[in-house]
């Protein structure tokens, strides 16, 4: 299955798309102002110890102090799964009982300066969860302190390289210290595995030693960004290219790619189209899918997919399909349709927690084995942690996915306010960005008037934080942008008046 990465840079966003044979099967945005923290590693202050929960509120310096659980402190190797998102189905490493039995409040006290790295982004009203064990992903291996192991992705399937590289990293291996073999690793030869795990000693040798110069709360390390990232954490064998439309940003990759993995240079492009990249490969067709409540099936079927703060309810109907048979071969093939369609969408939606997808009553026995076995087998591409229960008698079947990050719709959403918060809308900072693509498609000839008439917030955003890119695109093109309010306006609806 051939992959490709595309990475949009747009003043202060990134979005950063996996396709799989065309498709967009993953996305990711990061914005300057609210950048994952997730991967950070922070000396911590223990401000409230909860016997009662097993847990303890640590100040890192974010504005909710971030939550610690008694199991992110004990001896065994559970807790670094979180930073390997892209792994958490791939790596084998025994787990170890550890302590276990010893309460929280024996463990750490109020006013305890401690390191901790952040497991999980702060989620709806939640802090960030952290945990006291550190692991530093590079782009072949995983360096994990205090920790006596070597693990390797199940996603490594041939068995002679398997042990080819187990062997190479149990000799290089640093006493003391664990590291785990990711998918990436497959075909790496020695040099660049050693290379990697003297970057990983460094980076490690600097926090410790950062750590000690400084008082609690404090940032000792912060994650890669998401356009590095992107290249360190998804390029697999599968990726043929990563396509990228910012020159600056394609500079900083090559000088990143050409100092640690000289491999991945020739797999790097500049997009220098017209069109805008996501435009050009069909992606934004892509997006706008994702953010709909229906998403229709093409033999006329449709889905429903409602996000709650518990869990997502997925509702498969047979719309305009009517079939061509007897009734339970029409409902047989709309399930089996949907099948597809909902494993896509949990992937591309990044949806997580607990799923329930209620599939059209099916009465044979055997259609829903055939259905629950197709679902199973759709979602053996989702990288994420996901256990899936039987069908039951009612058609529904409950699963759950490992949640790291926020959903697409709550990255891209703000809870409806015409609505009292049962539904969503695009937020301003989100219809900006929207208006600034649409301004980029333009064909205005030089000097010409263009007014943008907006919501009162997404105008307010554009004439003050957002000046500076308003600025930014009248240089560019050789234009000037005038924005109007319109307190009528709904908040996602704008009007773009070209003079």
């Amino acid at each position: 299955m051939s992959g490709e990465i595309l990475i949009n840079v747009t003043f202060d966003e990134v979005r950063v798309g996996l396709l799989e044979s065309g498709q967009l099967v993953e996305l990711y945005v990061e914005r300057k102002e609210d950048a994952s923290h997730v991967g950070n590693i922070y000396k911590g202050r223990i401000v409230k110890v909860l016997p009662g929960m097993q847990s303890a509120f640590v100040d890192i310096g974010l504005e909710k102090a971030a939550f610690l659980y008694v199991a992110d402190i004990k001896a065994d190797v559970e807790s670094y799964a979180p930073f390997l998102e892209d792994e958490d189905e791939s790596i084998q490493i025994p787990i170890k009982k550890g302590r276990g039995d010893i309460p929280i409040e024996d463990l750490v006290r109020e006013g305890q300066e401690l390191l901790v790295q952040v497991a999980k982004d702060p989620l709806g009203t939640k802090g960030a969860r952290v945990t006291s064990y550190v692991t530093l992903p590079g782009r072949y291996l995983v360096l994990m302190p205090g920790l006596e192991h070597v693990g390797i992705s199940r996603r490594i399937t041939d068995e002679e390289e398997r042990e080819r590289l187990k062997g190479i990293v149990e000799r290089i291996r640093p006493k003391g210290y664990g590291l785990i073999i990711r998918t990436a690793s497959e075909g790496a030869d020695e040099e660049e595995l050693v290379q990697d795990l003297e970057f990983l000693m460094l980076l490690w040798k600097n926090i410790q030693e950062k750590k000690e110069r400084v008082s609690a709360p404090h940032l000792l390390y912060s994650d890669l960004d998401l356009v590095i990232r992107s290249v360190r954490d998804l390029m697999s064998h599968d990726v043929e290219r990563v396509v990228i439309d910012s020159p600056e940003e394609y500079k900083r990759i090559k000088e990143f790619v050409n100092s640690y993995f000289q491999k991945l240079s020739d797999k790097i492009e500049l997009y220098e189209g017209q069109e805008p990249l996501f435009d050009a490969f069909g992606v934004e067709l892509d997006i706008s899918r994702a953010m709909g409540r229906k998403v229709w099936l093409k033999s006329g079927g449709y889905i429903v997919i409602d996000q709650t703060e518990a869990m997502t309810v997925i509702d498969v109907n047979t719309g305009k399909y009517v079939g061509k048979e007897n009734l339970e071969e029409t409902i047989l093939k709309t399930n089996l349709e949907a099948v597809k369609e909902i494993a896509y969408q949990i992937r591309l939606r990044n949806l997580g927690g607990i799923i329930i997808i209620d599939f059209i009553d099916m009465e044979f026995p055997e259609h829903r084995e055939k259905v629950f076995t197709a679902f199973k087998e759709a979602m053996k591409k989702d990288k994420a942690k996901n256990t899936i229960y039987n069908i039951s008698e009612l058609g529904l079947v409950q699963m759950t996915r490992k949640r790291v990050r926020e959903s697409l719709g709550r990255t891209l959403c703000d809870p409806c306010p015409y609505c009292e918060g049962k539904g969503f809308v695009l937020s301003p900072r989100t219809v900006c960005f929207e208006i600034f693509r649409k301004i980029e498609r333009l064909t205005a000839p030089k000097r010409t008037k263009v007014i943008i008439t907006a919501h009162p917030e997404v105008a307010e955003l554009l004439s003050d934080e957002q000046r500076h890119a308003v600025e930014e695109i009248e240089a560019q093109k050789g234009i000037e942008i005038i924005v109007k309010e319109d307190t009528n306006m709904h908040q996602e609806n704008y009007n773009i008046t070209v003079l």
